[in-house]
């Protein structure tokens, strides 16, 4: 059966062979532009795009033939085509040289799934475009955090504690970010976290490039009025006749105790804030004569106090009045801590530690008891630890100990015998402490600076090789693998941790160094003589100096303030009683702190001195009761320019 459809086929083609040479049909030549093939093996096809359409020929192909082989208005090719199954115009098409029916069929198929493609991809974008909410201009706008989408205010909140470089980098993830990037309101925030104060309000910024501008010119200002010591100065005095016993400050509070058994609070935001005067406990008050304040302490939100008889009171830094916490000791407070960002207070009495923490509720309760082998002489709460549990570093003689309430016993983190503790500093991972030299040894390792870790309770450095005390240290409040120190050398010395290195060694004060702190390109120092010095790290020179008569115990600073501290080691001085007549002539005896505020506008004329401010009106010019015959001052009225 098989090989008569091919005999069939074979007789069929040999016909249609026989007709067209009988015929004489003209083989019409394929254009140059359309019928050649080109370099890929495929011809260059304008209309085949439409479905259905056949090859067109060129005008200058054999329009005779067209003529004569059309019957009723088609062509006899095409009326053959139409008689004759498919495989047989297939193989008379590759006969005549012509590939077009196998590429037309290809091109409409491609433009069938085009067309099928486009369909559903406007379907699709269609239904997206209904079920998109239209924008909400308003502060209540979504934006895309990838997975979630949160309210325009929230994610400011989680903006809010960015960086200029990391703001910069959010606002190249996409737009709705740019715009939440480069809001004022942001900026200003950063500014005024980064200490910019003179930076400019959101209402007066267009947009947050002026206040970004502002925030640079304003710090720019304030470290050229540090350098050039230009700003105001002001002394906080608390009542003529009392000696100062100890100064502390956290952020805006400055805490101070006096010989009289007053604490006495400033908060240098708000002059006039109604806790500024602490009462004592009603056992103290009733003592005649009241103890001295021997500590005192202060952080954001409580203040603390300890008294030469045991008794130690804590106050609220908002309300103060009367002590919120109480509590009475066996014997004097040697030392007194209070953690810099949390509720969490505690003291040693003689080689007895006791560490107290306040509840959510408020209420105070003692957490942690602990004895030591000797007698406790500093102690520290490591600062960053407000949801872990508390840790405290103390030295007591040759050792230093780590309290903690999750443990039975302090744990021992450094103890050589013969080497004590001069100085004590911690940071939220290390915990520097300096060493003294005993002498009786060639190569004892003394008085260096130990660098521990808190995580792994291991040596990280060591630094310094003096021949001096170490008598303070800060790391706290430092730059970031820096440590700066004081000795009884004169000298004060900042080292960097990662290398062990000396980075600078200043000359500072002839009595020793009682007191240092540092920030990335100044030193502030205080000595036993008195003097507070700043210092230009990278140059190693001294800026300015500021002098007054008793040794600076404190010394604490910002990016635009600075506080210091001068306490008289003689707490009772020779006719320095209240009941004297002349308390004017005691003032020298009873010690100074001074506040200096480098963000202020010194040229103002809030900040002349009232000796040069005062008029005619007035008999006394400052406190020493001096009565002024000729005021430093224009007088008012006496002139018509005036």
């Amino acid at each position: 059966m098989a090989d008569n459809e091919l005999a069939t086929f074979r007789e069929c083609w040999k016909q249609e062979l026989t007709v067209k040479k009988d015929e004489g049909r003209l083989v019409c030549a394929p254009s140059s532009s359309r019928d050649v093939p080109d370099q890929s093996g495929q011809r260059n096809l304008k209309n085949t795009n439409e479905p259905g359409d056949s090859l067109k020929l060129d005008e200058d192909g054999c329009k005779e033939d067209e003529d004569e082989g059309r019957v009723g208005g088609k062509s006899a090719a095409e009326t053959e085509t139409e008689e004759q199954p498919e495989y047989v115009s297939i193989a008379r098409s590759l006969l005549d040289g012509r590939t077009s029916p196998l590429l037309d069929r290809i091109q409409e198929e491609r433009t069938r799934r085009k067309r099928l493609y486009h369909n559903m991809t406007d379907v699709c974008g269609a239904s997206l475009q209904q079920q998109k909410q239209p924008e909400r201009k308003n502060e209540v706008n979504d934006i895309p955090f990838f997975d979630i989408e949160l309210p325009y205010e929230l994610a400011l909140n989680i903006f809010q504690y960015l960086n200029c470089g990391e703001l910069g980098r959010c606002a190249q993830v996409s737009r709705a970010w740019r715009v939440l990037a480069e809001d004022g309101v942001l900026w200003f925030r950063m500014c005024m976290r980064e200490g910019y104060h003179q930076s400019a309000s959101v209402s007066d910024s267009p947009c947050w490039k002026s206040t970004l501008r502002d925030c640079r010119n304003s710090a720019k200002t304030v470290q050229s009025n540090w350098k050039n010591r230009v700003g105001s100065i002001s002394q906080l005095q608390f009542e003529l006749g009392k000696v100062l016993c100890d100064v502390g400050s956290c952020d805006n509070f400055v805490l101070a105790g006096y010989t009289s058994g007053d604490v006495r609070l400033w908060d240098t935001l708000h002059w006039d804030s109604t806790a500024s005067y602490l009462k004592p406990n009603s056992l103290s008050a009733n003592t005649n004569p009241r103890p001295h304040v021997s500590h005192v302490q202060v952080n954001s939100t409580v203040a603390a106090a300890a008294y030469e008889d045991g008794c130690v009171d804590l106050w609220s830094t908002e309300s103060g009045g009367e002590p919120i916490h109480h509590y009475q000791s066996s014997g004097r407070i040697q030392a007194l801590a209070l953690s810099p960002d949390s509720p969490i207070l505690v003291s040693a009495t003689g080689s007895d530690v006791r560490l107290d923490s306040a509840n959510d509720c408020g209420y105070w309760r003692t957490v942690c008891q602990a004895r030591l082998p000797k007698t406790v002489e500093s102690l520290i709460l490591v600062p960053g630890r407000v949801d872990q549990c508390p840790l405290a570093g103390l030295a007591a003689g040759e050792g230093v100990y780590l309290l903690s309430p999750r443990e039975e016993e302090p744990q021992t983190l450094h103890s050589v015998y013969g080497h004590p503790i001069t100085c004590l500093d911690a940071s939220n991972s290390l915990l520097a402490f300096g060493v003294k030299r005993t002498g009786w040894a060639m190569h004892d390792g003394g008085n260096k600076i130990h660098v521990y870790s808190l995580e792994t309770s291991k040596l990280t450095v060591c630094v310094g090789s003096s021949m001096g005390d170490f008598t303070c240290v800060n790391l706290r409040d430092g730059p970031p693998h820096m440590l700066v120190c004081g000795n009884k050398d004169r000298r004060v010395r900042v080292f960097d941790l990662r290398s062990g290195s000396s980075v600078a060694s200043l000359y500072a004060h002839h009595l020793g160094v009682t007191s240092v702190q540092a920030d990335d390109w100044k030193i502030v120092s205080g000595g036993g003589e008195g003097l507070v010095c700043v210092w230009e790290m990278r140059m190693g020179t001294k800026l300015w100096e500021m002098h007054n008569r008793h040794p600076v115990r404190h010394v604490r600073f910002n990016t635009s303030t600075l506080l210091t501290a001068n306490i008289p080691d003689d707490k009772a001085p020779r006719g320095a009683c209240i009941t004297d007549d002349d308390l004017t002539a005691h003032r020298r005896h009873r010690g100074v702190i001074c506040h200096y505020d480098f963000s202020e506008d010194a040229l103002s004329q809030d900040h002349i001195l009232p000796i040069c401010r005062s008029d005619y009106i007035e008999s006394n010019g400052y406190n020493y009761n001096i009565s002024l015959t000729v005021p430093y001052d224009r007088l008012s009225g006496s002139h018509p320019s005036h």
